[in-house]
């Protein structure tokens, strides 16, 4: 470098245009030539870089982004001088540069080190804040144990580790598997396995805090711990408990291999954030499948029967709840057989206050009374009596219509003994389209202490049907303006149409006539039962082993 005679050296003419102020300036600092030898440095910057030193190359004791950054300064680019950023040591530096005279520029170093780990800590735990959204919403997107299972060791396995297993808690003596690899295919497996053979994993389906990572041995894994795609030595396990619903839910096992880094606490804490999620989806799955199978047990009770023929009396029911949701209500219809073909059988329809769940409850014990009561079946006076004390007994403010029917073929003839508590009247259609009201009348059950009836018989000939409905049918409102209700005609006109069909045909029939009728309108529960005496048939035969059919 050269001078002009009597000039001070570019060092010192910075030096005497700052003064002492910049050997004490608490970030290093750098004056560096056009040449990109240095000029001067500052205490920081020489505890910095030890070598430094005037004269000496900036690319010998700089790491390589500072001297490019010098040189794309010194000649002059459109990036001049702009700040540069890169690592030395364990330090993150931003070096803002300021051009001086004769060529020379000032370098600023900044150490940008803790707010490059804030930033990363904080982009880190947005991608995790993120991450468990999105396993929160696809882990409660189903009640369904397996498919909750296969969402969280596919995600598990996808953005925690590489590879998870789900133990969950033994159904007898196997216990129920869903493993995963790389977020790839859930397999399912049910195995007979011993949780100890697995650090930590008997005490995480019980419930208690994990062990650390670091005390879990990977090469002491038993076989049935490691998915079929896991290739690899294990390099680093993690088993954590599943909290659940005040029981446990299971335990998740995480793998990664050994050529990656092992966990470390933070991640460890990590998975125990997700673990508590996948373990209250799974608590909430298994108790709706436990609540599914206990309703649908009592379903079976609550839910109209199926219907059939009966020594000879053909019987059909039809049903719909007042609510599309709903699959009881209080509407309901019994057959109870006789015990032999000649002895009477007893039919029940009948209709509860209100709608929903509460009503079917009501209709359930009403069903139950009526069966333990069927040997008095032959005196409805007497069972509608007892069946009237045992609702006004219970905590029960609903009251309940209903019709009974004793029905007892005998030969071409099908008698019935109809009595009606409160309820719409039988119709009978006979076999010329007439259609008839069964003189029956009686009070309603669950109000009175006393209740009265009159019981009217009526018999069948072939091809004949009695229909008992409830007042669903005939106040079920729709039409062209929607609030017309179908009425007691309506229902007349469509019975008398219905001479001589079969039971189930009868019931199809209202239904769909009904139901049109309605449209979307709301409605009440609806309940028809048709009792039909069947036309007089006969077997024929071709010969003694073919099967015969029926003729009228």
């Amino acid at each position: 470098m050269t001078r002009v005679e009597g000039s001070s050296p570019p060092g010192q003419e910075f030096l005497s245009s700052v003064g002492a102020a910049w050997m004490r300036a608490p970030y290093p600092a750098l004056v560096v030539d056009a040449a990109g030898a240095l000029v001067e440095v500052n205490a920081e910057a020489a505890r910095l870089f030890p070598a430094a030193g005037r004269g000496v190359p900036l690319a010998e004791v700089a790491p390589d982004w500072l001297a490019e950054g010098h040189r794309r300064a010194a000649a002059g680019g459109d990036d001049a001088g702009g700040p540069v950023r890169g690592r030395h040591e364990q330090w993150t530096l931003v070096a803002h540069g300021t051009p001086g005279a004769h060529g020379q520029v000032v370098w600023w170093l900044v150490d940008e080190t803790h707010r490059e780990l804030a930033e990363t800590a904080l982009r880190n735990e947005q991608e995790r804040t993120g991450f468990l959204a999105e396993a929160s919403s696809r882990l409660l997107a189903s009640l369904n144990t397996e498919r909750c299972m296969e969402v969280a060791v596919e995600l598990a396995s996808r953005h925690l580790a590489d590879a998870a297993v789900l133990v969950s808690p033994a159904a007898g003596r196997r216990h129920p598997l869903a493993l995963c690899t790389g977020g790839g295919d859930v397999e399912h497996r049910t195995l007979r396995i011993d949780p100890a053979d697995v650090p930590g994993l008997r005490e995480a389906l019980q419930g208690f805090p994990p062990v650390p990572s670091r005390w879990i041995d990977p090469s002491a894994l038993p076989e049935w711990a490691l998915p079929d795609g896991f290739t690899g030595p294990v390099g680093s396990v993690v088993v954590t408990p599943l909290p659940g619903h005040g029981v446990p839910a299971g335990a998740l096992i995480l793998l990664r291999r050994s050529d990656h880094a092992a966990f470390d606490a933070s991640e460890e804490l990590f998975a125990r954030v997700f673990a508590a999620r996948a373990g209250a989806a799974l608590s909430a799955a298994r108790l709706y499948r436990e609540q599914s199978s206990i309703t649908a047990t009592l379903m079976e009770d609550l839910l109209p029967p199926m219907l059939r023929r009966v020594h000879g009396v053909e019987f059909a029911g039809g049903y719909r709840a007042a609510q599309d949701t709903e699959r009881v209500g209080g509407d309901f219809y019994d057959v109870h057989p006789g015990a032999a073909p000649g002895e009477k059988s007893l039919a029940v329809l009948g209709d509860v206050c209100g709608k929903g769940l509460e009503a079917a409850v009501l209709t359930g014990k009403i069903r139950s009374t009526l069966q333990a009561l069927l040997p008095l079946a032959g005196d409805h006076q007497h069972l509608l009596r007892l069946l009237n004390g045992t609702l006004l007994n219970s905590r029960h403010t609903r009251f309940a219509t209903l019709v009974l029917a004793s029905v007892l073929r005998r030969e071409n003839t099908t008698h019935l003994w109809l009595t009606s508590a409160g309820h719409p009247l039988p119709l009978i259609v006979r076999q010329d389209g007439t259609v008839e009201e069964a003189p029956t009348s009686g009070t309603l059950i669950g109000v009175l202490p006393d209740v009265r009836s009159v019981t009217a018989e009526v018999d069948l000939r072939p091809g004949e049907t009695c229909l008992l409905y409830t007042d669903g049918v005939t106040e079920a409102r729709g039409g062209p303006l929607g609030d017309v209700m179908f009425g007691d005609a309506r229902l007349r006109d469509a019975l008398a149409e219905c001479a001589g069909m079969p039971a189930e045909a009868v019931v199809e029939r209202i239904h769909m006539l009904v139901a049109e009728w309605i449209g979307d309108n709301r409605h009440d529960d609806i309940a028809v039962m048709a009792i039909t005496a069947p036309r007089t048939t006969h077997l024929t035969a071709v010969d003694g082993h073919t099967a015969g059919r029926y003729t009228a």
